[in-house]
């Protein structure tokens, strides 16, 4: 990865830990008894016992929908999310849970660290609700996917966006010797700026920001082009270290319970949604909340993870492929624990 792009990563992980730091977070404070990971998970949460969770939207869908004094006896909320930041707090061992997409468990896996998968989310419809779609700069003629032949293409290692990236490469029946890399994060608005600057000539981008892109951008000749691929996954997933801790371990549990309710609320009140997350949390305007509402569809939180851990192990296969890792096992990637946990909470908060 460039010099550039390690710094921004780290300078980005670096802030996460520091708010950590600040705001008491200590995800090595358990102190629980030894639980194997094969062993029963335990239903009741010691008293004393706490969890720091980043996973911010689903605090703010605790708070939307009345849950949040459910959990907030175990559970501390810190304001990081995506696959660097976690990694980097789980390995500083300041973070015992964190919300992801696919890549992030895999990566962690590959530089040493033990984690598992306690929850997963999908799309009903996926191809026609993806997160991602590919940004084309304006003045690049990129009609389909074959046409990223010699093109340059925003590509983020270790993160979904990168995943992404060489899913399409395949799909279009080319390598990475075929087009040009250029090795960027996927924070914030990067990708966008990138495409504007002409920087690249196309780039994954996902939620507001293709609305926001088409609108500032479109009349320049900025396009996008759907993928025609899954793009879905969303997990939480930890430490095994925070797992074998028994306290901890029914804490886990109880949150993605929790979850799960929260992940049901959410798509069966979207109005609310809208205006309690995307607008007054977020500072979007209500026209974008409901773009996003509606480009996401509905959820899928199943109790059987088989198809998932299949389409993973593709995933692990692809990327150990294009960038020299050992294939490992995606199903050693997830606690089947945890499986119907979620599930469950939803079908028992409906009676």
């Amino acid at each position: 990865m460039p010099k550039k792009s390690l710094a921004v990563v780290a300078a980005a992980a670096l802030a996460a830990l520091t708010l950590l730091s600040g705001c008491g977070g200590d995800a090595e404070a358990g102190g629980g008894p030894k639980l194997a990971l094969d062993a029963a998970l335990p239903t009741e949460v010691p008293d004393g016992t706490k969890i720091v969770v980043g996973d911010p939207a689903t605090q703010v869908a605790f708070k939307l929908s009345g849950q949040l004094d459910k959990v907030s006896k175990y559970v501390e909320f810190a304001n990081l999310s995506g696959g660097p930041q976690t990694t980097e707090a789980f390995r500083a061992h300041a973070l015992d849970l964190g919300a992801v997409a696919e890549i992030p468990s895999i990566h962690a896996t590959w530089t040493g660290l033990n984690v598992k998968i306690v929850a997963s989310k999908y799309r009903l419809d996926p191809i026609n609700h993806p997160i991602y779609q590919l940004g084309i700069a304006p003045g690049v003629q990129v009609k389909t996917l074959a046409d990223l032949r010699g093109k340059k293409i925003a590509y983020s290692p270790g993160q979904a966006q990168g995943a992404l990236v060489l899913k399409v490469l395949k799909k279009a029946g080319l390598t990475k010797e075929d087009v040009k890399l250029i090795e960027l994060p996927s924070t914030g608005d990067i990708y966008p700026n990138a495409l504007a600057a002409k920087q690249v000539d196309v780039a994954p981008i996902g939620g507001v920001s293709i609305k926001r892109y088409l609108t500032k951008y479109g009349k320049d000749g900025g396009t996008t082009i759907q993928h025609g691929l899954r793009d879905d996954a969303g997990h939480l997933y930890g430490p095994t270290e925070s797992l074998e801790d028994a306290g901890k371990a029914a804490a886990i549990r109880a949150y993605v319970a929790a979850w799960g309710v929260a992940q049901d609320w959410i798509d069966k009140h979207p109005k609310e949604w809208i205006e309690g997350y995307y607008v007054k949390d977020q500072g979007l305007t209500e026209a974008d909340g409901q773009w996003l509402v509606d480009n996401a569809g509905h959820p899928d939180i199943s109790a059987d993870w088989s198809d998932a851990i299949k389409r993973q192990q593709e995933t692990i296969e692809l990327l150990a492929k294009e960038t020299n890792k050992p294939v490992i096992q995606a199903k050693d990637l997830y606690d089947l624990r945890f499986q119907s946990v979620a599930t469950d909470a939803i079908k028992a908060a409906a009676k």
